[in-house]
């Protein structure tokens, strides 16, 4: 008996001991706690669970939650909802008692404030695009021309005798242009007074442009007006081939894809001969304009970065005599240039959220130019090396941080049968820039940066503070303001008389208004530059005797209108701009200050695009505004004190589909035929009433005609040219 009890003991201590073990090991501990937004207001449906549990819940109405878990120790607890960011924490479970949970608002949504001010984009991955890649090239006026196609943008002026792009009142020296972040020292191919000139590079190896048209950030410098980004498609989605043969000659191009690398190659012929014989235009041409040029890309991708190589050639020469008043005879112009430019660049991804990026471009330009018996021939080698690093510290809080090399040798030797002489410089630019960008919230942005730039030419530095702001005022429209201090060394024109100078400068002050929604963009953008140290002379052309000084300032200020709609018409495309600028300054050999001849008050430009489904095509429609542009009249007092009469141009195109992968191309430039007039020429001496006699400086032809044959052959059987035409 006495047994059994002591048995019956020791299995009750075991049964209390297993007891007593289940009942710590099923404890249940209470998580509750409130979720709210950073304004306090609850926030109903968020997710509450611990970290690789089942255990959790679902706020209610009053943000809300509680639910019982049997973990211990340090657990993390993590509360997620639409739109807002992620939050974790780590504790006790048993402290994770009426918790308190702010949530902040996710900044990666599409609907967080975008920095706009100054800044056009056109790219398929933009959250704001003003244009798409294939806008760049299928508007009518630009004549396949990436650089016609944003003089249609707000905030540029006509200025068509050039072809260069002129912004906000800055000549076309004061925009840089660049391609994957690395600058591009001769964009333009060379030509002689009153024939524009056009974009060296061919637009379909690009997928997206951004031009800002002032107040950019620190890692872009040497610019006083604006900057133009080029960048290049980093992957291809599938091997083809392009072939064009057009009136002004033809194209070859091809990509091929391979496993973790691709190259995509571009060749181009043009000769205007059978053209200018077909309609003859009013220069007297001894050879017309020919050029062959050739582009290709290298690609290779590796598992945390990119490397793109670029390169690009191309050859051109043309002969012609122009009317000249005080030339009888006219005045010869010959004109061969050679021009190589590559470009290398890497971007990866580093550890700890760091990015890299790294690259150069070197380039290489000797043009030779004859007019009348002066022989010159220039020489340019210019190197760009660049460092960049970036670093994410969270969604709301980003750094880069970088530096730079400009160096360039310019040569220029001038002969004629009384003179022979060598002119030129080394100049040798070093920079650094830092910029950060917070993000308060998806309402309100910031954007600070300050670049720092050594003159060895000079032996002068100096210290750019920009600054930009973004606020959200509604749903789709927002508030941005900018302000940044630029610096530009003066054009070869000058350096290559005169070393001892200084860097010309300009202030900027931007206010932006943009509206998004549906398909449709508005756009109102008030600004005011302020220049300095502007280049003076007093001759009439630089030139070796002149006396150089930076003495000349001057400003440019207006209001930029931009609206875009492709919804509200079914099929149809349309975006409209208007400019008002006003201008002064005292520069170059002005006796006075002045609006300039290349900043005229007023630019308008109206684009169309229809899709007509039935005949399988694509018609446009661009009219292009710019009110009269100053000169000087020395048959009255005063000092660029006339205007010419306003620009004005239609032109139209028409892309049809033969079959999916064939169109077939038509375009004319200035369909009315306005008789539009670049200035005026005046004689060097009165004649015997007193009166100087002058000449008016016409285009050399009214219009231009063009047909193009575009055929695309590709892996899908799809695909098409209207991205290239």
């Amino acid at each position: 008996m006495k047994l059994l009890t002591k048995n019956h003991f020791f299995l009750l201590l075991l049964l209390f001991a297993i007891s007593f073990f289940a009942s710590e090991t099923n404890a249940q501990t209470l998580i509750s706690g409130t979720v709210k937004d950073t304004s306090g207001t609850a926030i109903m449906g968020a997710n509450v669970f611990l970290e690789g549990t089942y255990d959790g819940a679902t706020t209610n109405e009053e943000g809300k939650f509680s639910f019982s878990t049997s973990e211990t120790g340090i657990q993390i607890i993590q509360i997620s909802y639409v739109s807002f960011e992620t939050f974790s924490m780590a504790a006790e479970v048993t402290q994770m008692n009426d918790l308190q949970i702010l949530l902040r608002e996710d900044v990666n949504s599409l609907d967080t404030v975008v920095i706009s001010a100054g800044t056009l984009e056109a790219s398929d991955n933009s959250k704001v695009s003003v244009l798409k890649p294939l806008d760049i090239v299928t508007t009518a006026s630009a004549l396949g021309d990436f650089v016609g196609a944003l003089q249609t943008l707000p905030g540029t002026t006509t200025v068509a005798e050039d072809g260069r792009l002129f912004v906000r009142g800055g000549d076309a020296n004061e925009t840089q242009i660049f391609i994957d972040g690395i600058r591009v020292f001769t964009p333009y191919v060379p030509t002689t007074n009153n024939i524009p000139t056009r974009g060296r590079y061919s637009p379909f190896l690009f997928d997206g442009i951004t031009f800002s048209t002032g107040g950019y950030g620190s890692e872009y410098g040497q610019a006083l007006s604006s900057v133009l980004l080029l960048n290049s498609i980093d992957e291809p989605d599938q091997e083809k081939t392009d072939i064009a043969l057009m009136t002004v000659g033809a194209s070859l191009s091809n990509t091929q894809i391979f496993e973790k690398s691709s190259v995509s190659v571009n060749a181009s012929y043009i000769n205007l001969t059978p053209y200018v014989a077909a309609l003859p235009d009013r220069n007297d041409w001894q050879k017309p304009f020919e050029s062959f040029s050739g582009e290709s890309v290298f690609r290779r991708k590796f598992d945390k970065g990119l490397l793109k190589f670029y390169a690009a050639f191309d050859a051109s020469k043309f002969e012609l005599t122009q009317e000249d008043i005080n030339t009888p005879e006219g005045v010869n112009f010959k004109l061969k240039n050679n021009n190589f430019y590559t470009n290398t660049s890497y971007t990866g991804e580093l550890d700890n959220d760091w990015t890299i990026f790294g690259g150069g471009s070197y380039t290489h330009a000797k043009t030779d130019v004859g007019v009348m018996d002066n022989d010159i021939k220039d020489t340019e080698n210019s190197i760009h090396l660049k460092l960049k690093l970036r670093k994410r510290f969270s969604n709301r809080v980003k750094l880069s941080l970088g530096a730079e090399q400009f160096l360039t040798d310019f040569s220029e030797d001038f002969s004629n049968p009384e003179v022979a002489a060598i002119y030129g410089y080394d100049n040798n630019i070093t920079a650094a820039f830092a910029e950060t960008d917070i993000v308060f919230s998806r309402k309100f942005a910031v954007k600070l940066g300050l670049r720092g730039e050594y003159s060895e030419l000079f032996d002068e530095f100096t210290v750019s503070p920009r600054a930009s702001v973004a606020y959200k005022t509604g749903k789709n429209s927002q508030l941005s303001i900018a302000y940044g201090d630029f610096y530009q060394q003066p054009d070869s024109e000058v350096l290559k008389f005169q070393q001892d100078l200084e860097a010309r400068k300009t202030q900027h002050y931007i206010l932006n208004y943009q509206y998004v929604h549906n398909n449709r963009i508005f756009r109102a953008e008030a600004y005011r530059k302020q220049y300095s140290n502007l280049i003076t002379y007093d001759t009439e052309f630089t030139g070796f005797d002149s006396n150089f000084a930076n003495n000349g300032d001057g400003f440019a200020q207006g209001i930029d209108f931009f609206w875009r709609d492709n919804a509200s018409i079914k099929n149809l495309d349309y975006w409209v701009s208007y400019s008002y600028l006003d201008s002064e300054r005292m520069h170059r050999n002005f006796p006075t200050a002045a609006i300039p001849p290349f900043a005229n008050k007023h630019n308008a430009s109206v684009v169309t695009k229809y899709w007509l489904e039935d005949l399988k095509s694509q018609v446009g429609l661009s009219y292009q505004y710019g009110s009269g542009r100053t000169y000087t009249d020395p048959n009255a007092p005063g000092f660029l004190q006339k205007n010419t009469k306003a620009f004005n141009s239609v032109s139209v195109n028409w892309a049809y589909l033969i079959s999916q992968q064939q169109i077939l191309y038509f375009s004319i430039n200035n369909v009315f035929g306005f008789a539009n007039e670049n200035g005026y020429q005046y004689a060097d001496t009165p004649n015997a009433n007193g009166t100087f006699n002058r000449r008016t400086l016409r285009p050399a032809a009214d219009q231009f005609f063009f047909v193009g044959f575009f055929w695309t052959i590709s892996e899908n059987g799809t695909d098409n040219q209207l991205d290239t035409l």
